[in-house]
């Protein structure tokens, strides 16, 4: 196999490594913000619901529930999250997108203070 072809192959499996991970962080970022959306969803329902047919009692205890509630599973989910996405940027290829990241993130700046009025 000639250096050429080894260069090839090369590029090929990290492009396919770099796909890989790129399609994890996408079906996490979908997970994300389906759950997210299916949250907000169900809080405006109860929300409704409550305020049409609750007493300024039954209203407390609804609010101190769902903090708990909200404390309890969205620190776990978010907790999950972090850590499976911190798992996905760790994988080999990850490099080029952090650093295409910073670039965005440092050029967003840049023509924030460039367009400022």
């Amino acid at each position: 196999m000639s250096k050429n072809e080894k260069s090839v192959k090369n590029w090929s499996k990290l492009w396919n490594e770099y796909s890989a991970a790129l399609e994890k962080w996408r079906v996490s970022f979908q997970s994300l913000q389906k759950a997210s959306s299916e949250v907000q969803t169900k809080y405006n329902e109860a929300m409704e619901k409550a305020i049409n047919e609750s007493s300024q009692s039954t209203m407390n205890q609804f609010f101190d529930s769902w903090k708990k509630a909200m404390n309890q599973s969205g620190l776990n989910a978010f907790k999950q999250f972090g850590e499976n996405w911190q798992k996905t940027m760790d994988q080999p290829g990850m490099t080029q997108l952090k650093t295409y990241g910073e670039m965005m993130t440092k050029f967003g700046e840049t023509w924030e203070k460039m367009w400022r009025k």
